[in-house]
């Protein structure tokens, strides 16, 4: 378990919505200094916090990344895009553009900080999953998703050796601009960084941090054509 009282940590996309929280909740709990990333450079006000650039598909960004944060002991890949157009319809560069945000951009982001984590004494690195990472019927998004859900379960293996804690968050719909056009209940992201946070600090490997994405897994087990929702429509 990583306790963050004292921390140096990074989170990708914490700008706004989920990620703004996470930094926030990081702060609440005593990180000395958070990186938080933005695709741009931009200004944060808030105390001990920092601000990166990262484009998460491109090498020398993540590198440049790399460099900046070689104090970083816990590090959260939250961020990502949501375009949820068709499999078979769908425009095929918005397909390859969110596999590579979403699921090879936080495996290139822990493979260039892994070895500083490991410098570091271990650290931890925290992956946003989703809910839909075991549904069908959101399209490149939840195949995305499921995609970094697995990648998250091997780092956890190749991880285990320089003692790097490794969480997966899988959650539903969070109140955030990126889903505010789906009319579905919502979790406040302050309530999902605290609880993301909590199994963090209690040396959890996974956390299900809603009713929806617990009743979800607990069907994994059955029948395959049943795990489906059309985020779509």
């Amino acid at each position: 378990m990583v306790a963050v009282r004292g921390k140096t940590v990074l989170v990708t996309g914490g700008r706004r919505g989920l990620g703004s929280a996470l930094v926030d909740e990081m702060l609440a709990r005593g990180a000395v200094k958070v990186y938080s990333t933005a695709r741009e450079s931009y200004s944060d006000n808030r105390e001990r916090v920092i601000s990166l650039p990262l484009e998460v598909r491109d090498e020398q960004s993540v590198a440049a990344l790399a460099d900046s944060a070689s104090d970083v002991d816990i590090v959260i890949n939250n961020a990502g895009v949501l375009l949820p157009g068709s499999l078979l319809t769908g425009d095929f560069d918005e397909i390859i553009a969110t596999f590579d945000i979403n699921a090879f951009g936080p495996l290139r982001v822990t493979r260039a900080l892994a070895p500083i984590l490991a410098g570091n004494g271990g650290g931890a690195l925290v992956n946003v999953h989703s809910v839909l990472s075991w549904l069908g019927g959101s399209g490149a998004y939840g195949a995305s998703k499921a995609a970094i859900w697995s990648l998250t379960n091997s780092l956890r293996a190749e991880l285990s050796a320089q003692g790097t804690q490794v969480l997966g968050v899988h959650a539903g719909f969070i109140d955030t601009d990126m889903v505010s056009a789906i009319g579905l209940p919502k979790t406040a992201p302050a309530e999902v960084a605290a609880r993301v946070i909590d199994a963090l600090e209690a040396g959890a490997h996974e956390v299900l941090v809603d009713d929806i994405t617990a009743a979800v897994k607990a069907k994994l087990s059955g029948p395959v054509e049943d795990l489906v929702f059309d985020l779509a429509h």
